[in-house]
């Protein structure tokens, strides 16, 4: 049987998913504020935490940071009232694996935590973590640490971006299509677009060119997608 928490602020919303998912069968604990949320993720082992972006304490999004920096890996669903694309590539970046925008059909519900608990065990390693360091002009990317410096000085950066980065900067030259990005960052396993990539490029370019403006470094490829240049 599968343990699933849900960390959720309304009550209705919570209860709701815990009698769903207890017919599955799933063994079900609940939390309604974020840092209580994130003290019983820590504490018990769990095969999917299903975490709402807005919550007291700590939001959704802090959760999900401080969950993907310990070692343990565990699925984590999304939940949110938000519609903007920015906000669904926000959780994303932070390490989550899928969303759910509310309201939401329980059917729904029940595919994404049957898809997400089966990849629980037997996960993949990101062949990025394990990668070596990588040092270009005005660029050190350290992967064991997911830390980068730019011109000399520490620049933070989400999950996502690191591994866009990484992806790019240690193939100078090669022109990668949205696609392709998409499935070696998401693994195909979320409902992105080529926007999300867009996205993510536009908030790197911030961190790492003299000038977002007019980038010499990651470049766009007109009618294929992006490149990082041979520096």
């Amino acid at each position: 049987m599968n343990r699933v928490l849900v960390i959720e602020d309304e009550l209705d919303i919570a209860k709701l998913v815990q009698l769903h998912l207890q017919d599955l069968p799933c063994e079900v604990s609940l939390a309604f504020d974020g840092i209580v949320g994130l003290a019983e993720a820590e504490a018990k082992p769990y095969d999917l935490v299903i975490l709402d972006i807005k919550l007291p304490g700590i939001d959704g999004l802090e959760v999900c940071r401080r969950l993907r920096a310990r070692g343990r890996y565990t699925p984590i669903l999304m939940l949110t009232s938000k519609s903007s694309e920015l906000d669904r590539v926000l959780g994303l970046e932070m390490g989550a694996d899928d969303y759910l925008t509310k309201p939401f059909s329980m059917l729904e519900l029940s595919a994404r935590v049957g898809a997400l608990t089966r990849r629980t065990r037997g996960i993949p390693v990101d062949p990025v973590a394990q990668a070596g360091p990588l040092s270009l002009p005005g660029l050190e990317l350290e992967p064991a640490k997911r830390s980068l410096r730019v011109r000399g000085r520490d620049v933070p950066v989400t999950p996502h971006e690191f591994r866009l980065l990484y992806q790019l900067a240690s193939n100078r030259g090669v022109v990668f299509t949205r696609e392709r990005l998409l499935a070696e960052l998401w693994h195909g396993e979320v409902f992105v677009t080529g926007r999300s990539v867009d996205t993510l490029v536009k908030r790197l370019r911030k961190k790492i060119e003299v000038d977002p403006a007019d980038p010499q470094l990651i470049v766009t490829v007109w009618g294929d997608g992006y490149k990082f240049a041979d520096v």
